[in-house]
This record gives C-alpha cells, structure tokens and sequence, in this order.
C-alpha cells in the first residue's frame, strides 16, 4: 500500500501549473473566437469536466487535454443550438 510520502508535493504542483496553463489557454481562444460571455460559460464546463476526469485525485499525471476537449464539446453544443434557434426565428 502506499503511504503518505509517496506522493510528493511538487508533482502536485506540476499537475496545477499544467491545469493552469490548459485553462488559460482554452479561455483565451475562446474568448477570442466567441466573447467573453461564452469564455465564463466555458471556463465552468472546464472546471465541471475536470471534476468528471477518469483519474483519481491523487494520481500522478491527468489528461487536462481531455479535459478540454470535453469543455470545446459543450461549446459545439452551445453554439449549434444557437444557430438551430436563429435560424427558427429568420424562417
């Protein structure tokens, strides 16, 4: 079994910083290509995605590319069906 001080801190501390730097830049394109408003949007289906992530909360290495994937997913959605509800009002 493993103990206690088999995790070390500055892993965790990496994994943050990559979290972070996958954040940032997920937010930043999309506040790029769809505003801001859709950026805040985004930015809580990351963090929602990343909640939902496979991996254990102790473990080693997380896949933060999943999770933005997963966000970009919800943005698809988000955006198709805006599309969808414009279109219903021009016809």
């Amino acid at each position: 079994m493993l103990g206690k001080d088999s995790f070390s801190c500055p892993i965790y501390a990496e994994q943050m910083h990559l979290a972070e730097r996958e954040l940032s830049a997920f937010i930043g394109a999309v506040t790029k290509l769809f505003g801001p408003e859709q950026a805040r949007l985004s930015a809580e289906d990351w963090l929602e995605e990343s909640e939902l992530l496979d991996s254990p909360p102790r473990s080693l290495s997380r896949n933060w590319r999943a999770v933005t994937i997963a966000a970009s997913a919800r943005l698809a959605n988000r955006a198709s069906a805006a599309v969808h509800d414009r279109s219903w009002l021009v016809a």
